[in-house]
């Protein structure tokens, strides 16, 4: 094994440098090499159509994305469950959201038809999706079953 191989790139949730950080070490509240902030914040991180690339495309984490809206209901009701969801699943899986109002296009290219919605993605390849609210046990299932 490299030493490539036993590390991770990581993009930092502040200023979207990618920074490698050795696997066994994911545990150790990592900081960015560039701003010198947590690479995990414990909570999920706006996405944009700026930072999407960094952190979905060229990380090697795979990424949950809630694509969501402010006048959705069931979107506000879920927010907390997503958030809450992180404590289990970071430093494995970064959490994310990408509100659809604002994000327009981000939209359109996963094609959301309804929301809320998650997707699954590691290394810019949609693994799992799933439409409709769901709680922190079930999100936190649903990742790991889903998980590369």
């Amino acid at each position: 094994m490299t030493a490539e191989d036993a590390s991770l790139q990581i993009a930092c949730p502040h200023c979207a440098t990618i920074n490698r950080v050795p696997k066994d070490r994911l545990g150790d509240t990592p900081v960015c090499g560039r701003c010198q902030r947590w690479l995990f914040v414990g909570a999920p991180i706006p996405l944009t159509a700026d930072t999407f690339v960094a952190h979905a495309e060229r990380s090697d984490l795979p990424v949950l994305i809630d694509f969501w809206a402010g006048w959705c209901a069931p979107c506000r009701m879920m927010a907390p469950h997503f958030e809450a969801a992180t404590a289990a699943l970071e430093p494995a899986v970064r959490l994310a959201k990408i509100d659809t109002e604002a994000e327009r296009a981000l939209a359109s290219r996963f094609a959301i038809r309804s929301i809320p919605t998650m997707i699954l993605l590691h290394r810019g390849r949609e693994i799992a999706r799933h439409s409709g609210m769901l709680q922190t046990p079930q999100i936190v299932a649903w990742v790991r079953q889903h998980l590369p």
